[in-house]
């Protein structure tokens, strides 16, 4: 059974962009941000995974059927 992780890290980010991870680090600082003034917990280098493909992406991912 594949269990995916609920939260990336920068070098997923980095991967999945095609950026550097310094780049990566930044966009998650910034999804981060506007999570925290939605009033969720965030973890420091890291982002939800549903929630950047949302912003990244455009279009809500229903949990489990990522593309």
């Amino acid at each position: 059974m594949i269990v995916e992780k609920i939260m990336m890290t920068a070098k997923e980010v980095s991967e999945a962009l095609g950026v550097k991870q310094s780049k990566a680090y930044s966009i998650i600082r910034e999804l981060n941000q506007e999570l925290c003034e939605k009033g969720y917990l965030t973890v420091a280098g890291k982002i939800s995974r549903i929630y950047f493909h949302e912003r990244i992406y455009g279009a809500a991912v229903e949990e489990g059927k990522e593309e």
